[in-house]
């Protein structure tokens, strides 16, 4: 018992410091809890991630109409045996070159493939929205979920508290009529036992409402959450009058509205685009291409030739039938220094272009393949919309139904706990004037209690699917607007 009073003084100076500064503290209500959360939220700022990857598959798409240009550049050392361009000999030696290129290339028909690429990039930025859009409305379907649990357990609470104040002032007018003799010793103990239940009660629920805080919490990426609250609204209506709405009418409303079907349509579409871009495979590719060279060397260069003095003639031959030497002159070349760099370039560029045509004829069945693997997915995708439309049918039936037995479930613990109240008030009035013992009115009071708490549990049960029929039906919780 020591140590249960300590944890419970250790708990109420927490609570109580929090409950000091509560002036400050906000209170939020669900639409700004769902608001930051399709702000703040981390899977939400994934998603959006994607959309943005999605934009800049579409300009790469759009790329691929654009020519390709490179440019490129080059120096050389040639070191070791290389040719002598004054005598055309080989011999050891170091020489420089440069050279710039540039080339160009462009599709001129690819089999229609750069036209469905782009046309699919732009689906894929269509799909992306889609799912980010769903993920923003189950994030708020999360939030609703999460911000009712904390207004139950808040109740809840509050109903536990008010049950151990009623108990404890039992117990003390109960050691009254003990002292009086009014009443037996033995239902005092009883009485004692109901109060530290009561508190053992009122423990496990401050327990489950700081879990459901947390969870909210951590929906909406606060990093400060030791003073998180939410606005108490309690009650229950129907604002949309969704009930009066028949499943068929909710259901012909969702096809409309549902991003899950509108995302699936999109994906059809975008595996009909990859079925045609793997058929352009099958047809010729045209392109067009430019090459544009130049070079610039660092050698010695030959600028003229005199008569070799030392050797001033070659026998290159000899007359037939006379025998007669055939003489050629001897030069010596005149070496230079190389032209002027940019001369070089000038000089020595060239230019290349023209057209090639490429026709597939056999490529190990790898287009085929291409084609009859899209084709499967392309059936995969009206497999999944003819699927998404039988959930969302039967989805929206059982929301529908779901939320009709929330309601009378709801009206029924209402009309129990009123009973039940009747009859607690019955059993305190009996157990006042000793017409019935402590063990008699504890079980009235435990029926009260657990009335009280299905109640609460029903009510937030009821709310939670109309929220979800909304959902169905196009109402959010908060406008979502996609970036």
């Amino acid at each position: 018992m020591k140590i249960n009073k300590y944890n419970s003084i250790v708990f109420a100076l927490l609570f109580g410091f929090g409950l000091s500064s509560q002036a400050q503290t906000k209170q939020w209500t669900l639409e700004e809890c769902v608001r930051y959360a399709l702000e703040n939220n981390i899977t939400i700022k994934l998603t959006e991630l994607d959309v943005q990857n999605a934009v800049i598959d579409k300009k790469g798409a759009l790329g691929s109409y654009l020519p390709t240009v490179n440019g490129s550049a080059s120096h050389s050392w040639n070191i070791g045996l290389n040719q002598d361009v004054t005598t055309g000999l080989l011999r050891n030696q170091t020489t420089q070159y440069s050279s710039v290129g540039i080339n160009a290339g462009v599709d001129i028909y690819k089999g229609l493939q750069n036209q469905n690429t782009y046309r699919r990039a732009k689906l894929s930025i269509i799909a992306s929205q889609y799912q980010l859009v769903k993920m923003q409305e189950d994030i708020s379907l999360n939030v609703a979920s999460a911000f009712l649990q904390i207004l139950s357990n808040k109740e809840d609470l509050k109903v536990k508290k008010e049950q151990l104040a009623i108990d404890e002032k039992r117990y003390a007018r109960s050691e009254e009529m003990v002292n009086a003799g009014t009443i037996p010793r033995g239902d005092l103990f009883d009485l004692k036992a109901t109060v530290a239940t009561d508190k053992q009660n009122i423990t496990v629920s401050e327990n489950n409402l700081l879990i459901s805080k947390l969870s909210l919490a951590q929906l909406l990426q606060l990093k400060e959450f030791a003073d998180f609250d939410v606005a108490d609204d309690t009650e229950v209506k129907d604002e949309n009058n969704i009930m009066a709405q028949t499943p068929i009418d909710i259901y012909n409303k969702a096809k409309e509205t549902r991003t899950e079907l509108k995302l699936a349509q999109t994906n059809l579409e975008i595996a009909e685009k990859n079925v045609a871009i793997a058929r352009g495979a099958y047809q010729p590719t045209l392109s067009g291409f430019y090459s544009f060279t130049t070079r610039a060397s660092y050698s010695d260069v030959v600028t003229g030739v005199t008569p070799n003095l030392t050797n001033p003639t070659s026998q290159i031959g000899f007359v037939e039938g006379t025998n007669q030497a055939v003489l050629e002159n001897n030069f010596t070349p005149v070496l230079g220094a190389p032209q002027p760099i940019f001369d070089q370039f000038s000089d020595n560029k060239g230019h290349s272009f023209g057209l090639q045509l490429s026709v597939p004829i056999f490529n190990g069945f790898s287009v085929k393949n291409n084609v009859e693997r899209s084709k499967v997915n392309l059936e995969k995708s009206k497999i999944d919309l003819e699927q998404k439309s039988l959930d969302l049918q039967r989805n929206v039936y059982t929301a529908f139904t779901d939320a009709k037995g929330a309601l009378n479930t709801y009206e029924s613990s209402t009309i129990t706990l009123e009973a039940r109240q009747q009859a607690y008030n019955y059993a305190k009035e009996k157990y006042d004037v000793g017409l019935m013992n402590s063990f008699d009115f504890t079980q009235a009071q435990t029926l009260l209690t657990n009335a009280q708490s299905d109640v609460i549990r029903t009510k937030y049960d009821y709310m939670f699917k109309i929220k979800i029929l909304e959902f169905y039906f196009g109402i959010p919780i908060v406008p979502i607007i996609t970036k």
